[in-house]
């Protein structure tokens, strides 16, 4: 049972790897592969004190900090779920996801949280603060639990059909999903990314991305976890492009995951202050959004490692398709590689199977994927179809079974009848020496019921204006693909996870248009 349950696996590592670091806060302290399962064993058992039982929705909203990674595997060690919360929601956001949860509880660092706090107080949940004061003391709750009975929790059996995880999709194209996660599903794809990575012991990484997220919670954390690797947490509790390649070097990362505009900023930092030198990495690991071949040819020139990248959604666990390490075939930029772990096919409307490189929607089915939204028989129905789950993205998979994508079903631009990948657009793009950034959308035409426009921001100190990028796209892009506008910026909306999202790019640049008024978007 170990390998089919994410706490099987870890307490299995625990055991292999005792003396191994696991877990470091920056320039604080270091947690071996022991003693977490020990600080694990010790908080699940004052969690079973606190009155939490096997299915409880226990709610986290914490920074990226130790407090975050202990709780979040004694929730789960005690067969409750774990729903992680991006602390900096709203309260009305925090109301939303804990009551779409069914929350029971609400955990926070010492510190605590406004907004989550109110939004729990309102819907009656309680709330603890959990903090681990050093590295040889014990998670100290307050209020505390009236007691810890170890010996209870070490008879709780953890079994693969528990739900360890909950989390919402990110609504790009409607209300947040909520999306259950079992043991197994974990497992799986923990497993799936160990053995595409050849993730080991000796491996070490730095978490960039946030642990409310699939990519930098199962990618990053769980996965390297369950490898018997070690991650650094960066001090300040969230990515720092300062302290990013001093901790790298400091605790001999040899890789590390991370979304598009992340990369970009890393480059950026290269371009206007490279470091004296880099680590040598095995390999650098890009998701969660499309990159550009351009800027991974500037990765790769930069920081002398390979750029992998891969596919992946919070309805798979995370990973569905990689590129592979050089050693087992080539990387190949604009794909998002092979599938892993899992079947894919591309089928049709009618749910016939395509075959190489004819387009249709990229469908999955394996023990990573979740088996259904909560309490939304519509969206299950419509995305469990055919024996498979539905993806919502168009793409097709070469004759070397490389999986190309186009876009978002609902994103490809339909201008008069001709259907255009925004992706495409993108990279052309950002393939002009002189932009750092681009994002082409779709906009209500009266002609054409659709046109593309695009949002572009400009490497610094260049001078490239709207003029130069539409001469730029005439020269790289048949004409129906030109945008029809440039708008100019120096920012661009984003998801808390770093993702842009371009229903909110679009929404955003037209509200430009139509009142004048810039609407305000969160970073």
């Amino acid at each position: 049972m170990a390998s089919s349950t994410l706490t099987g696996l870890l307490k299995h590592v625990a055991e292999k790897f005792p003396s191994h670091r696991a877990i470091s806060i920056s320039g604080k302290f270091d947690i071996t592969h022991a003693r977490l399962q020990e600080l694990v064993e010790r908080a699940a058992s004052q969690l079973v004190s606190a009155g939490v039982k096997h299915g409880d929705v226990v709610a986290l909203t914490f920074p990226n900090t130790i407090e975050f990674v202990i709780m979040f595997l004694a929730v789960t060690r005690v067969r409750a779920t774990a729903a992680p919360l991006n602390s900096a929601y709203m309260a009305e956001e925090f109301e939303f996801y804990l009551s779409d949860s069914e929350s029971k509880l609400l955990i926070t660092g010492k510190e605590g949280n406004e907004a989550a706090q109110t939004a729990a107080s309102k819907l009656k949940i309680r709330h603890i603060t959990a903090t681990l004061p050093q590295a040889d003391s014990g998670v100290t709750f307050s209020p505390a639990p009236s007691g810890s009975d170890l010996e209870s929790v070490s008879k709780i059996v953890n079994d693969p059909s528990d739900v360890g995880l909950f989390l919402h999709t990110s609504g790009t194209t409607s209300r947040p999903k909520g999306v259950p996660l079992t043991q197994l599903n974990l497992a799986s794809s923990v497993n799936n990314i160990k053995s595409v990575y050849k993730l080991s012991d000796s491996d070490s990484t730095v978490i960039v991305l946030p642990l409310f997220h699939v990519h930098g919670l199962i990618a990053g954390l769980l996965s390297s976890l369950g490898a018997g690797a070690s991650v650094t947490l960066p001090s300040a509790g969230r990515f720092s492009a300062s302290t990013f390649w001093p901790d790298m070097k400091k605790y001999n990362a040899t890789w590390y995951t991370a979304v598009p505009t992340i990369h970009q900023i890393l480059l950026d930092c290269h371009l206007s202050k490279p470091e004296s030198d880099y680590p040598k990495l095995r390999f650098i690991r890009s998701c969660s959004a499309a990159l550009a071949p351009s800027v991974m040819a500037r990765l790769e020139e930069a920081f002398g490692a390979p750029v992998l990248e891969a596919y992946a959604m919070t309805e798979a666990t995370h990973l569905m398709a990689s590129n592979p390490l050089p050693e087992n075939g080539p990387h190949i930029p604009g794909s998002v590689g092979k599938p892993v772990g899992q079947e894919m096919a591309i089928l049709d409307e009618n749910g016939v199977v395509q075959g190489a490189n004819a387009k249709g929607e990229v469908c999955i089915r394996g023990p990573n994927v979740t088996k259904g939204y909560k309490n939304n028989p519509e969206a299950n129905k419509s995305a469990f179809q055919f024996g498979w789950f539905h993806t919502g993205d168009v793409g097709y998979l070469d004759s070397d079974g490389y999986l190309h994508l186009v876009g978002r079903i609902k994103e490809l631009i339909n201008r008069g009848g001709e259907k255009i990948s925004p992706i495409e657009v993108d990279a052309v793009l950002v393939s002009h020496a002189e932009i750092a950034q681009a994002v082409a959308f779709g906009v209500p035409d009266d002609k054409y019921g659709e046109e593309i426009n695009c949002a572009v921001i400009p490497r610094e100190g260049s001078n490239i204006d709207e003029a130069e990028v539409l001469r730029f796209c005439k020269k790289n892009l048949a004409a129906f693909k030109v945008p029809k506008k440039v708008f100019m910026t120096d920012s661009l909306p984003k998801t808390a996870t770093g993702k842009i999202q371009r229903r909110l790019v679009a929404e955003h640049f037209l509200a430009q248009i139509s009142t004048a008024k810039v609407p305000k978007f969160g970073a």
